[in-house]
């Protein structure tokens, strides 16, 4: 698709994926076989969809630039396997929209830019059931972040809430150079695995994720401070004995908690009363 003469939008966070042997590896990982259904987020100029095409039943990509939009329909339309969407990954009912296209189980292969990668993580783990695999290219930044054990800077909500639904494994590192235009930094590609149940019981994963937020929110604040500024809806003293219950020193930091005394805290704060505020209506 050379020669088309659209560049890249900053606003949008655009890199076009040009390296063919990164490209090949990706559709290697993504590994859609026969009437497999494959949803691609941000094809951008197509150069990942042509791998995924030739190997999906079904493949479904999802393109935010109005000017990429008519450059992929017309390179795909003798494939009927291949639907582009124009809209915006965020404002789609991801389940209704895969739901036209086939049943589940679906993959997921993504290039995802920096300003939307964390919300689109998050739309991505609220409907993990429709998924066998994910393989996802995101800023070696939020890889890290994503693949990160307790104790380290890297570390957080988001290390907690993927590794309790998903196995996580790093694939490789892509240089910007594999990139045009060419990136500051380097990428990631990391694949998601969705368990057949969570790594730990959390007793009830609306308040877990509560927990888990209010305990990363102040992060140089020890975790009494963090939690009770948290509208976790148990008093100071009731926080205090909670943690007490569970073994864990209130003077720790929430980097340091293992996903195992998450869930245990969580279930502590819960048979201390805890409850979450009131939906807005």
């Amino acid at each position: 698709m050379r020669g088309d003469g659209i560049r890249a939008r900053k606003a949008l966070g655009q890199n076009f994926l040009t390296d063919r042997s990164v490209l090949s590896r990706i559709a290697a990982l993504v590994s859609a076989g026969t009437g497999e259904r494959v949803l691609e987020i941000g094809p951008g100029k197509g150069a990942l969809t042509s791998y995924l095409a030739e190997q999906a039943g079904r493949l479904v990509a999802v393109e935010l630039d109005d000017r990429l939009v008519p450059l992929l329909r017309g390179s795909f339309a003798d494939n009927p396997r291949v639907t582009i969407i124009e809209g915006d990954i965020l404002d789609l009912d991801i389940r209704e929209t895969l739901a036209r296209y086939g049943t589940p189980p679906w993959k997921v292969a993504a290039n995802l830019p920096y300003n939307i990668s964390t919300p689109v993580l998050f739309r991505l783990l609220d409907v993990r059931d429709l998924f066998t695999r994910l393989v996802l290219m995101l800023q070696k930044e939020v890889g890290d972040r994503l693949a990160a054990g307790p104790g380290g800077k890297e570390y957080g909500v988001l290390s907690v809430l993927f590794q309790l639904h998903f196995d996580v494994t790093r694939e490789l590192l892509v240089r910007p150079g594999s990139f045009h235009p060419v990136p500051k930094v380097d990428s990631v590609v990391l694949s998601f695995v969705p368990l057949a149940q969570p790594r730990v019981d959390v007793g009830d994963e609306d308040y877990f994720r509560r927990v888990v937020k209010a305990s990363f929110a102040m992060r140089r604040k020890t975790l009494w401070n963090c939690l009770k500024g948290g509208a976790l809806g148990v008093p100071t003293d009731g926080i205090r004995d909670a943690l007490a219950r569970c073994g864990i020193d209130e003077g720790r930091r929430g980097e340091t908690l293992s996903l195992q005394e998450f869930a245990l805290l969580t279930k502590g704060l819960l048979a201390a009363g805890g409850t979450l505020p009131p939906r807005a209506p």
